[in-house]
């Protein structure tokens, strides 16, 4: 099992990157909207186009204006809350349709009791999660809510509070078509208390939580044991499998020559830095010599750490010395017969 683990992991993910820009406000100003105008046409061809009727006519520039004062009403709107319209429409351009009625009773009804963020709250739920602007109030977000009280379990507004700064993208996923199936998924592999762990609501079954489970399964571990790994620590499904996964893993049977079941016991072992924890306490221990459990090697402090490595090293001994005593003591006794 540790070699087919060592042979999986030389493969490695390619990297994706995803860019978008949205064309710059100045682009939207009136005078960059089309303007029409309607001259007589005297010329026998006209009689082949029947005239425009001219409501249309005069209604096109009130409705270039409407929408023009619209976006500015917007703008000073979202500008009285600290939050900055043009760098949001860049991330979010569905904002620049979205009316300003819709937007406002989205701001009422998330700073206002029950739920009561505070503006400073809001607006970093704004930024990381654009789209709550934007979407239905009636249809989206309150079943959002909804979901999280009474299927997740959240206690309170204050939790529910706490999930959302933790994880504001819930506010933009599908009840029906994201989080519901997500949570059952989660309930299926044994995290009964999801309320706990609502960041993974947002993620993905197919395209991120499955191939997680997937790559232990991969390295040898059944379906079982891997789904256990992740009862025992969920937040394991938030690390990357090519920035975390993979080097933690070399380097825990190549460097340290560990076996790579020893995870499935301590799978908090992919929280830790490589660099700033994981090497520098391998490092030390084989510099004494000494093999500590790997949740005594890195969950401890400084000052634990080295306590645990000197009893260890001092115990390391003591066994040496028997094993050296012991074959002396059995000459003396054979000796002492023979005489």
């Amino acid at each position: 099992m540790q070699q087919e683990a060592l042979s999986f992991l030389s493969s490695t993910l390619p990297p994706r990157n995803h860019h978008h820009l949205f064309p710059p406000f100045s682009r939207l100003r009136l005078h960059n909207f089309p303007s029409l105008s309607f001259k007589p046409n005297s010329s026998p061809s006209s009689i082949f186009f029947p005239p425009n009727p001219p409501d249309s006519l005069s209604s096109a520039p009130s409705a270039a204006g409407a929408l023009e004062s619209d976006i500015h009403e917007k703008l000073l709107y979202l500008d009285t809350l600290g939050i900055d319209f043009l760098t949001l429409l860049n991330r979010h351009p569905p904002l620049l349709s979205s009316p300003l009625s819709a937007v406002k009773s989205v701001v009422d009804y998330m700073t206002t009791p029950p739920i009561n963020f505070s503006l400073p709250d809001l607006r970093r739920l704004v930024s990381m999660c654009p789209e709550l602007l934007t979407s239905p109030l009636t249809s989206h977000t309150i079943p959002v809510i909804t979901f999280l009280l009474r299927e997740v379990g959240v206690d309170s507004t204050f939790d529910l509070r706490q999930a959302l700064r933790r994880r504001p993208r819930l506010l933009a996923c599908s009840v029906d078509l994201q989080l519901r199936p997500t949570l059952y998924f989660l309930r299926g592999i044994g995290i009964l208390e999801p309320r706990r762990h609502t960041y993974l609501l947002s993620c993905s079954v197919e395209g991120k939580l499955l191939p997680r489970i997937e790559f232990f399964e991969r390295l040898g571990f059944s379906r079982r044991s891997a789904a256990a790994m992740f009862k025992r620590f969920p937040q394991l499904f938030n690390y990357s499998i090519g920035e975390n996964y993979e080097p933690k893993l070399n380097y825990l049977m190549g460097e340290m020559g560990r076996d790579v079941r020893e995870v499935l016991e301590f799978p908090q072992y992919f929280s830790f830095s490589l660099e700033n924890r994981i090497k520098p306490r391998h490092v030390a221990c084989a510099g004494r010599g000494v093999r500590l459990p790997l949740a005594v090697m890195l969950k401890t402090k400084e000052d634990g750490f080295r306590d645990a490595l000197e009893v260890q090293f001092v115990l390391n001994d003591s066994e040496e010395l028997k094993r050296m005593k012991k074959p002396l003591v059995s000459a003396y006794i054979l000796r002492e017969k023979g005489r």
